[in-house]
């Protein structure tokens, strides 16, 4: 009995411990907590303070022999303290963050919490009750039977153990304000591109991470946090685009990106379905989805899905065209997934799946220069002479992936005399040039000539006359801009190219039905 009061003594003063030197090391977090489950803001503050300083000193109470009862009953009260605001929260409908450790770990409140609790004041309880009268040997009279290397060891075991914390704390720090600093990057670059500014001209595009656009999307079945089974088909069912978010509430780019993706969800929900797909357990799924006030969050225990997609980090997203194509490349980051679904949302050219959109046949078109790979600016106006047809493209597009080597070929058994490709491209040089286009290449960093012919997705072409006005349509789909090209005395073809990661996916990729 005297060895099992020690053990449950010890194994409780270490978790108070930890749980109080973790607040400490987070005041502005364990504030944060103490508001959440209701404290007055006048009483967040010393809260904050007094908390962990009492759970520090009933882990010190703990250990002694003398005063192990009564650290044991503070024990005790403190987690009937805890278990009841979690309780009361609960009863509220809320599941704020319990801050139970800290900086170490930390998640939603809820029944795990409370039954946690309930087994650590148990054991508080019985050590109160068991050992009131003799709560077993002190925990520190084995360092007075220490002979003299056997102090020495335990010097340095000492020391090294601090070290070792410390070392383990400060990394923590400095993981926790690098990402703060990429928070503040992403908003400054957001604000940036607000103001019709880019940092990102000359930065390559992601890796291609995941399945090649183009190729069947991985069927799956999950269960929501309604309880309802959701399948593939029945998020496509719609007919729109599918953005699939691969997240985790453990996670914290990806609770830093959850209020986003509730505003995508409101916002953008007539031009793309998002449906989160959190790697985590039930419980935790679904206290965040209640928090963030999130809809379409399924349960991925095993990461069975997260595996199948190969987003194997998070937050990743991927967008599944309505035919179950995959549309794009796994967007890693905060930052290239809200391009993905900015992309996807664009507004599609007038007349949209029909493909009568763009700009009004015999109208001119509109005067532009772009610059070429040496920096020489080009005016659209010097392709006059002949007709030209402007192919808007995406590299990472699975229905422009579908008539690359068409168009390739097109170029090499184009009829003599035939100019060729002009490809206008909005991304970087290397990208660019993988696609294999032979011939003239000119950059247009903001997409400015697909905007100026009312172009609003890929691949969709239009035609321009000898005289410079526009002679077609826009059309829609790989088969349409195929046809529109391989038309009798074939046309001088420029491609307006979106390398992937700088615009991955657009409505009307398959706004014509057609690959």
């Amino acid at each position: 009995m005297a060895v099992a009061l020690l053990l449950c003594r010890v194994g409780l003063a270490a978790v108070f411990a930890v749980a109080g030197a973790g607040k400490l090391a987070d005041r502005a977090g364990a504030r944060k907590a103490a508001v959440d489950f209701g404290a007055p803001e006048a009483l967040a503050g010393p809260l904050a303070v007094a908390l962990p300083l009492a759970e520090l000193a009933v882990a010190a109470l703990l250990l002694p022999q003398g005063t192990a009862r009564w650290g044991a009953v503070g024990a005790a009260v403190l987690l009937a303290v805890f278990s009841a605001a979690i309780g009361l929260a609960l009863a509220r409908g809320r599941a704020p963050d319990c801050h139970c450790f800290g900086q170490l770990h930390s998640e939603p409140a809820g029944p795990k919490a409370l039954a946690r609790n309930g087994l650590l004041g148990a054991v508080a309880v019985f050590v109160a009750a068991a050992g009131w009268s003799d709560p077993g040997p002190d925990a520190f009279a084995w360092i007075g039977v220490l002979d003299g290397p056997g102090l020495l060891a335990l010097v340095v075991g000492s020391v090294a153990l601090v070290a070792l914390a410390g070392g383990g704390w400060m990394l923590l720090q400095v993981m926790r304000a690098y990402g703060r600093v990429l928070i503040r990057l992403e908003r400054v670059e957001h604000v940036l591109a607000n103001a019709g500014l880019s940092l990102n001209d000359a930065e390559p595009g992601p890796p291609p991470i995941g399945h090649t656009p183009g190729t069947e999307a991985p069927d799956f079945s999950l269960v929501d946090t309604l309880g309802d089974t959701v399948t593939l088909d029945d998020l496509l069912e719609p007919g729109r685009p599918l953005l699939l978010l691969f997240t985790s509430p453990a996670c914290g780019p990806c609770a830093a990106l959850m209020p986003t993706v509730t505003t995508w969800q409101s916002e953008h929900t007539d031009a793309l379905t998002i449906a989160v797909v959190s790697g985590s357990d039930a419980e935790a799924v679904r206290a965040e989805a209640q928090e963030h006030d999130l809809a379409r969050v399924l349960i991925d225990e095993g990461r069975a899905v997260s595996t199948a997609y190969e987003a194997n980090a998070t937050p990743s997203a991927v967008v599944v065209s309505p035919d179950r194509e995959i549309a794009s490349w796994v967007a890693s980051g905060s930052e290239w997934i809200e391009r993905l679904v900015r992309d996807a949302v664009a507004e599609p050219a007038d007349g949209g799946a029909d493909g009568e959109g763009g700009l009004a046949i015999g109208e001119p078109a509109p005067a532009l220069a772009l610059p070429d790979l040496v920096g020489r600016r080009v005016e659209l106006s010097e392709l006059r002479g002949s007709d030209v047809a402007l192919l808007f493209w995406n590299p990472g597009c699975g229905h422009c992936r579908s008539m690359h080597s068409d168009l390739i070929a097109w170029e090499a058994d184009r009829p003599a005399g035939a100019t060729g490709l002009v490809i206008v491209s909005s991304g970087d040089t290397a990208a660019t040039k993988e696609e294999g286009f032979a011939s003239r290449v000119l950059l247009d960093a903001d997409f400015e000539a697909g905007a100026a012919f009312a172009a609003g997705g890929t691949p969709m072409a239009v035609r321009i006359d000898a005289e410079g006005n526009v002679a077609s349509p826009v059309a829609a789909g790989a088969a349409a801009v195929l046809a529109l090209v391989g038309a009798a005395s074939p046309p001088l073809l420029a491609v307006m190219s979106h390398p992937v990661g700088r615009t991955q996916r657009s409505p009307m990729d398959t706004a014509s039905g057609q690959k």
